[in-house]
């Protein structure tokens, strides 16, 4: 098999968990990085031993040589990359949150469609051990049809420190945090027709949000809560873990702190323990978030390779995306949204 070869834009914080994650990944390597600071340029090109180096990436789509690009930029510049990919028709991943507007997001689907290229949001959550587990205990019939749940992620963790640019936008804990556990609930219980928010700025520090209550109606009749906080201060931190609570008209699942996957159904009651993997480069508490990124890239190479839409596509994600806005909406004027008329 051809190994695919790609280029990254953008070598900040998190990008370092996907180079690390690319190594890892069967039939893909990367070939390139670009980003505008120069130091950053060289502590991830001197770590993973990356020749080509720029800075500039309209430089480096007109060198060209590979086969996908992964911008790992902030929300900012994702519009004008991802067009440009489009442009140049190369495949391209593109970073939570996928853009600055629901209009933005979708004319980033069009364009790579119009180009006849896959588009991949790094949604990755969904891709997490335990979160599949869920899934899968689903999907096996054994709680019966859901109709109600609740994803729930309280935390005290200081996520400033290593992104101190998360303290300094409007928009805080659900465009970084609750896009993932609004995409898990998709991922869980289908995909959603009205939803309504509050939220509540707690660190007086910071200009956005740092709480956020969210109720989703979904178009199964299941209804559920997605909770979200960097506020929560608890005796043990569950950082990063997605606490998870389903009932089905059979039984229930609890996915509670420390990986515990607790199944009540008519076969009674079994736990077992969905822990993620320590990769060799993971570190904890991380290594749930990281196992997910190799998850989510080699997702991405096998569907290049073989074809087929991605679990995450851009089209998918544009689903996500809404929730967001619609949270944000549902917040400032106290309201009920609805889904669909904003995907029309």
């Amino acid at each position: 098999m051809t190994e695919l070869k790609g280029a990254l834009i953008g070598c900040g914080f998190f990008a370092v968990n996907q180079m690390h994650a690319w190594k890892d990944v069967d039939g893909a390597q990367i070939i390139a990085i670009c980003d505008r600071d120069p130091e950053r340029l060289k502590i991830v090109g001197d770590q993973f031993g990356i020749e080509r180096r720029y800075s500039d990436a309209a430089a480096l789509f007109a060198d060209g040589g590979f086969d996908f690009v992964d911008i790992a930029t902030t929300v900012q510049s994702h519009r004008a990359l991802v067009e440009m990919a489009a442009a140049h028709k190369i495949p391209a991943i593109c970073q939570k949150p996928f853009a600055k507007t629901l209009s933005d997001a979708k004319a980033m689907v069009r364009a790579c469609a119009d180009a006849g290229i896959p588009l991949m949001v790094h949604e990755n959550f969904r891709w997490q051990t335990p979160i599949q587990a869920v899934k899968t205990v689903l999907q096996s019939g054994a709680i019966g049809e859901p109709f109600w749940g609740r994803f729930s992620f309280r935390s005290g963790y200081d996520v400033f420190s290593g992104q101190p640019y998360l303290a300094e936008g409007e928009r805080f804990i659900i465009e970084d945090l609750g896009i993932h556990t609004l995409d898990i609930a998709r991922f869980i219980l289908g995909d959603v027709k009205t939803l309504t928010a509050r939220t509540k700025r707690v660190n007086p520090k910071i200009k956005g949000e740092d709480v956020a209550t969210i109720m989703l109606d979904h178009q199964n009749g299941a209804t559920s809560i997605v909770d979200v906080s960097y506020a929560t201060k608890l005796g043990t931190e569950p950082f990063p873990e997605t606490l998870i609570e389903i009932d089905g008209t059979l039984g229930t699942i609890r996915l509670s702190q420390g990986y515990r996957l607790e199944v009540n159904s008519a076969e009674g009651t079994t736990v077992s323990n969905a822990s993620p993997k320590l990769l060799s480069w993971a570190s904890r508490p991380w290594h749930n978030i990281q196992e997910s990124v190799l998850a989510i890239q080699q997702h991405w190479a096998d569907r290049l390779t073989a074809g087929g839409e991605t679990s995450t596509s851009g089209a998918d994600n544009l689903k996500t995306f809404a929730l967001v806005e619609a949270a944000y909406d549902s917040a400032a004027h106290g309201r009920t949204v609805d889904i669909e008329a904003m995907l029309r």
